[in-house]
């Protein structure tokens, strides 16, 4: 029997097992789904990290945004007021801002005079070669000012090949095991945004070959209840292996709002609805900041009927694709852009 055949029907047989799921157990008040433990300290709340036995806040600083302030000054007081505020989870990425690094300087400096023992910090490479995949993440660390990342991620998972090209020999999974045992990083995790079929294809191969992923990234908004669901066909896969769910772009990076389907405020609370441990959001303004905070604050999980409300009412405009320019369009496709990135 050919191999490829064996790959292509074991991909085929998790897409159609995890969209079954997803069938039965998609939505918020689903007792299929299991949902990381939550507590409340003030005003935050905290989600277990799925089996890493981390706890984070359920709000997420996205670097991307920390690197476009552009103050340090103001960066810094983004930064340093969520985590004062309670907010524990960082996000980056080596590649953020044309790859200019100054979502990592920035947000390094404000891990300064103790800020650092107080994060989950995370990051991501796009090399996919070991060697490549090494050079990136030795640089993002001296940028973020620190000897160790929580988490490390294999970014823009977005062709059907990447998660081959991860597991190969030489490939990225190596650095990242090195990387491991070196104490440069706790946990791996991957991310994307361009189709769930492609990250269902990566945990299917994962399987395979006999790894474990701590955790995911993908959109969750109100558009993708609707259309190439993230939440549908991945987040139920993730969650019953025991994956920390992080989830992102919930105003889809401003489109979404653009669409007038739906506020910034609803926008959070569905996102925040999901069985997610942490939804990671752009703030570059403090207002931005206080607003989130303020949602996080008072949050009550919606229930299923007004989610499916909320994502009802913005079906029409997410059907047409106009709006996740991600999953359509190379508009957030940074290595598209520069694939010298990969290796």
């Amino acid at each position: 029997m050919n191999p490829k055949n064996v790959d292509r029907r074991t991909f085929f047989e998790a897409t159609f097992a995890g969209a079954a799921l997803a069938c039965t157990a998609s939505g918020a008040d689903s007792p299929q789904l299991p949902r990381p433990a939550e507590t409340r300290k003030g005003d935050m709340l905290y989600r277990e990290f799925g089996k890493t036995g981390q706890t984070v806040s359920v709000l997420g600083v996205g670097g991307s945004h920390i690197g476009q302030v552009q103050s340090d000054d103001l960066a810094i007081k983004i930064v340093r007021t969520a985590i004062d505020r309670g907010v524990n989870f960082m996000d980056n990425s080596w590649d953020y801002n044309n790859g200019n690094g100054q979502d990592e300087i920035k947000m390094g400096k404000a891990l300064r005079d103790g800020y650092r023992q107080k994060v989950f910090l995370m990051t991501k490479v796009d090399g996919r070669t070991k060697d490549l995949a090494a050079q990136q993440l030795d640089q993002s660390l001296q940028r973020l000012g620190t000897d160790h990342v929580e988490l490390l991620q294999f970014h823009e998972v977005i062709r059907m090949e990447d998660p081959d090209r991860f597991f190969a020999e030489g490939g990225a999974l190596e650095a990242f095991l090195n990387a491991r045992k070196a104490g440069k990083i706790r946990y791996i995790g991957f991310t994307g945004h361009k189709d769930p079929a492609i990250h269902l294809r990566m945990l299917s191969l994962a399987k395979e070959k006999g790894f474990h992923f701590d955790a995911v990234l993908f959109p969750s908004n109100v558009m993708d209840w609707s259309f190439r669901s993230f939440v549908h066909q991945v987040m139920p896969v993730a969650l019953q292996e025991g994956i920390a769910v992080q989830t992102m772009k919930p105003m889809g990076g401003k489109f979404i709002l653009e669409s007038k389907t739906v506020t910034p405020a609803e926008c959070l609370q569905y996102a925040l609805s999901q069985p997610t441990s942490v939804v990671i959001h752009g703030m570059d303004k403090m207002e931005y900041l206080e607003q989130s905070l303020d949602v996080v604050k008072n949050f009550k999980p919606l229930t299923q009927q007004q989610i499916e409300a909320l994502a009802a009412k913005a079906k029409p405009a997410a059907m047409t694709g106009k709006f996740e320019l991600f999953k359509t369009t190379n508009h957030f496709d940074s290595t598209a852009k520069n694939p010298s990135w990969l290796g």
